[in-house]
């Protein structure tokens, strides 16, 4: 094979490349934390302190009691949320009569006549044409 380089230059930079390699897995060893536990091991020692959450609550309380009833509806509140019902109420008997009036209309008006076929150009232009002459010629 034909290098480039010089074979001599070609070993040191071979040289080079396995000394960083080797050096790499030595630092790697050397420090890599001390060994871990395997799974299912207990931890040696207190194993950390529990955190002490001031603001939490637990996760079951409400999924057991259910959620918090919402709160009650003063007088205006209750007299507001009856208007909006009368309204939204009058609105959609409004719709229906509308839409039953549209109906009404569709069904009283006359159907259009179809659109009349389109006229046959092609064959106009057949008949017109030349008739082919009855030998060919040569």
């Amino acid at each position: 094979m034909n290098w480039s380089m010089p074979r001599p230059v070609l070993n040191v930079v071979a040289g080079l490349i396995g000394a960083s390699a080797v050096g790499a897995f030595t630092l790697g060893i050397v420090t890599a934390p001390a060994r871990g536990r395997l799974p299912g091991e207990r931890a040696q020692g207190d194993g950390g302190q529990a955190i002490q959450a001031t603001e939490a609550t637990p996760l079951g309380s409400e999924r057991i009691e259910g959620p918090p009833p919402p709160p009650e509806l003063t007088e205006e509140e209750k007299a507001k949320l009856e208007e909006e019902k009368a309204k939204k109420a009058e609105a959609a008997a409004a719709a229906r009569l509308a839409a039953a009036e549209m109906a009404k209309a569709t069904v009283e008006a006359p159907a259009a006549p179809p659109p009349p076929p389109p006229s046959d150009k092609v064959g106009e232009i057949l008949e017109k044409a030349a008739p082919p002459p009855e030998e060919p010629p040569f």
